[in-house]
């Protein structure tokens, strides 16, 4: 669905499935009225099961619907909350709120990623919370599985141990590892880079180069690159 409201971005999703016998990724985009604009979260289940996917619909929309004011650590917690009530299940969540003076300020758990992109430079702002960051940071050998191993989540996460960031720039990438691990920095800028694209060419060229994994992508437009009077709304996960 699209919908008009000045001053908001242009922004939009992809899912898909892939290879998994179901998609436990979700979105979730919340502008509560007179708010200060749009909360986007993205969460990926913890497995591959109908409690995975539950879990991450549940994360994504109570973290979207958390208001601003309360910033985006309090929105990985509200999700937190609504994920413990469920009698199983568990995801990975990357939030984005608006800043005050523009951009965003992120919170993460797991390894859901944002990036800023203003058209011409992507740049990476979170940092996996994976086994193999946690041993690549003491200069430790890393093994391929470690990548998919993940040390915070939303069920399990401690307040101290969510990440933050923040960006000044109006461009925002959220995607699950279904994207990021296939395409990497540089398979993701080659495709944001071809004119008119965005989170739907994001999943397909994730697939096309052999991902494994449901990939999910949440992209927001760099004002230069949108008509900052429309705004897509898909329904909220």
């Amino acid at each position: 669905m699209i919908t008009t409201r000045p001053g908001y971005p242009r922004w939009h999703t992809a899912s898909a499935q892939g290879p998994r016998s179901l998609n436990a990724d979700a979105v979730g985009a919340y502008a509560a009225a007179g708010g200060p604009g749009i909360v986007f979260a993205l969460a990926d289940g913890v497995g591959d099961d109908p409690a995975a996917a539950r879990a991450a619909r549940t994360a994504a929309a109570a973290a979207a619907r958390t208001p601003v004011h309360k910033g985006p650590v309090e929105a990985v917690l509200a999700a937190q909350r609504a994920v413990r009530e469920l009698g199983g299940g568990d995801a990975v969540l990357v939030v984005a709120m608006p800043a005050e003076h523009g951009g965003y300020r992120i919170a993460w758990v797991g390894d859901s990623r944002a990036y800023a992109w203003d058209g011409t430079a992507l740049t990476l702002l979170t940092t996996d919370h994976t086994l193999a960051e946690y041993f690549r940071a003491r200069h430790q050998p890393v093994t391929p599985r470690m990548e998919h191993v993940v040390t915070t989540s939303v069920r399990t996460t401690e307040p101290h141990e969510i990440g933050t960031a923040e960006t000044t720039s109006a461009g925002l990438l959220l995607t699950s590892d279904g994207v990021h691990k296939p395409l990497t920095g540089g398979g993701i800028r080659a495709v944001l880079a071809q004119p008119g694209t965005g989170a739907a060419e994001l999943v397909d060229a994730a697939l096309a180069r052999g991902g494994s994994d449901n990939a999910t992508a949440i992209y927001v437009e760099p004002l230069e690159a949108a008509d900052s009077t429309t705004v897509r709304f898909p329904v909220a996960a």
